[in-house]
């Protein structure tokens, strides 16, 4: 079609296009941050809406206590370690020592050592007492600690049957929330879809088509992006289903156009060609043209063939001959091409026109 406009036309067009598009973006912005608030008319739920409360609460405070225990248990287990390693340390020192002085009493074998022998003797054994008590204090504290680990993990484990059962809870109250979502959303976009669908139908060449389109373009976003991501799947059933049931709509819907434009095919056809040539828009023929398809049945039909005027499909008139220069030219011209005359609208373009005679003189 954009052949046969006016160049001012063109950008005229153009410029409405990209009302249109500019139109749609606003709206799909406003639709979207709609769209986007739609969750919070839900309330946010936790396990802990769903959890047993009156059976938790008790195991919670023994947890709690365990875990107090554990802690207490761990901090007096660090000190009991740290005495054991003082006591050691001593120990070690004190035999390295005595060990030095035994040395030297061999060498001398003096008798009168041996009081001092037995008190340092004494002292070595007070100090592997001494050790002996930090290392049953460090494994006490080990057994209170890991009692504590235990206790924790046997609770941990109660709780936790609680817990999956509120978290079951939780994943069905979650896909309640999301159908309601989807629901919104759809009661949002449906009503959308359907005024797209009439302007469609009714106002797409209105004066106003660039508002329309924009509309639709809106409404079709609104639909496949805002809504169509959100459905339910419930194990891919409900999509199956709904794309089933929606493909079966649409090409019903396309088997019927396709009929009913074949009945208008075959009716007009039938008609008389000046009747059909009336009923073709300008803009429309030339447009079809432009396709090298017949403005009449919208057929393939060899346009650079100077032999044929006539389509063989519809038996419409293509090309006739001006009846002030003889040029041959488009049936469908308003203005013969090379003389510039006007096309007649009585003229009988059911055949072409025989050419002038030009007198010689």
């Amino acid at each position: 079609m954009s052949k046969s406009l006016r160049l001012s036309e063109k950008w005229f067009q153009r410029g409405l296009w990209v009302v249109a598009l500019v139109f749609a973006s606003f709206l799909i912005g406003l639709g979207g941050a709609v769209v986007d608030d739609l969750p919070q008319v839900e309330r946010q739920f936790s396990v802990e809406d769903f959890i047993d409360k009156a059976a938790v609460a008790p195991l919670r405070a023994e947890l709690t206590q365990a875990e107090q225990a554990g802690r207490k248990a761990e901090r007096d287990q660090e000190q009991a370690e740290l005495k054991l390693q003082t006591a050691n340390q001593a120990n070690a020192n004190a035999r390295e020592t005595f060990a030095n002085w035994l040395a030297t009493r061999h060498a001398t074998k003096q008798p009168d050592q041996d009081a001092e022998l037995i008190a340092r003797t004494k002292s070595l054994d007070a100090l592997k007492t001494s050790v002996d008590k930090a290392q049953q204090q460090v494994d006490a504290q080990q057994q209170i600690a890991l009692n504590a680990r235990q206790a924790q993990q046997e609770l941990h484990q109660k709780i936790g049957v609680y817990e999956e059962a509120a978290r079951e809870k939780l994943y069905a109250e979650y896909r309640r929330v999301e159908l309601r979502v989807f629901l919104y959303r759809l009661a949002l976009t449906l009503p959308l879809l359907v005024v797209a669908g009439w302007l469609f139908v009714k106002k797409r060449k209105s004066t106003y088509w660039p508002f329309v389109w924009g509309f639709i373009f809106f409404a079709l976003f609104a639909f496949f992006v805002e809504l169509v991501p959100y459905l339910p799947s419930y194990g891919g059933y409900v999509r199956y289903i709904v794309g089933i049931v929606v493909t079966a709509l649409i090409g019903r819907y396309a088997i019927l156009a396709l009929n009913r434009y074949l009945a208008r095919q075959r009716l007009a056809e039938a008609q008389p060609n000046q009747v059909r040539r009336e009923e073709l828009s300008y803009d429309t023929a030339f447009a079809r043209l432009a396709k090298n398809v017949c403005p009449g049945c919208e057929r393939p039909v060899d346009l650079k063939d100077p032999k044929i005027d006539f389509c063989c499909h519809c038996g419409i008139g293509l090309f006739d001959h001006c009846r002030a220069c003889g040029t041959r030219k488009s049936a469908f011209s308003r203005y013969c091409h090379a003389c510039g005359s006007s096309a007649k609208p009585s003229e009988d373009s059911s055949g072409p026109a025989a050419p002038a005679q030009v007198v010689v003189q």
